[in-house]
């Protein structure tokens, strides 16, 4: 086990959203964004931006991971596009501006009445943070948070999936 298996999910949170250089095992070195630590094995997941909108994504086991260091901050562009990584381009285009405006904050609004603490996150305003642990991003739905705490997603996807359901059962009775 090395040092940074032995941190916990709240330490590698400092990471996240941060260029880092991450030495290996083998004398390796690998350096990128951090975009998330697996809490289970503490594998870190490296992006690194290449021209024509190309990103590498990669691995580092956890188990082999001896040193992490900081090499800087992300700026306001590289943290948007770190949250974006993984979501489908179409996804938010399908919907219109006023509508994602909508469903924003009919979310925001159920979760603030079921005593869930939630803020409006991102250089556009267009992301929700939940407790400070989960995000949630365009167009609000279960595959669109993201959280190094695997409980914590888990139970807040099954959360947005009942809202959903109600949103629709709304919607049926009202016509």
């Amino acid at each position: 086990m090395t040092q940074w298996s032995n941190k916990s999910p709240p330490e590698w949170q400092d990471y996240i959203n941060k260029e880092v250089k991450v030495s290996a095992d083998e004398k390796k070195d690998y350096q990128g964004w951090l975009v998330t630590v697996d809490p289970v094995s503490a594998s870190i997941v490296l992006a690194n931006f290449q021209e024509e909108q190309k990103t590498l994504i990669r691995v580092i086991m956890g188990h082999a991971v001896q040193e992490v260091q900081v090499v800087k901050e992300a700026d306001e562009e590289t943290r948007d596009r770190l949250a974006h990584l993984f979501t489908p381009r179409e996804t938010t285009s399908s919907y219109s501006k006023e509508d994602l405006e909508k469903k924003k904050l009919s979310l925001k609004s159920w979760l603030e009445q079921n005593n869930i603490p939630v803020t409006v996150q991102g250089e556009s305003h267009s992301m929700l943070c939940v407790a400070g642990v989960l995000t949630i991003d365009p167009p609000y739905g279960p595959e669109n948070c993201s959280s190094a705490n695997e409980i914590i997603l888990s139970r807040v996807q099954g959360l947005l999936k009942g809202f959903l359901n109600n949103q629709g059962e709304t919607r049926l009775d009202s016509h």
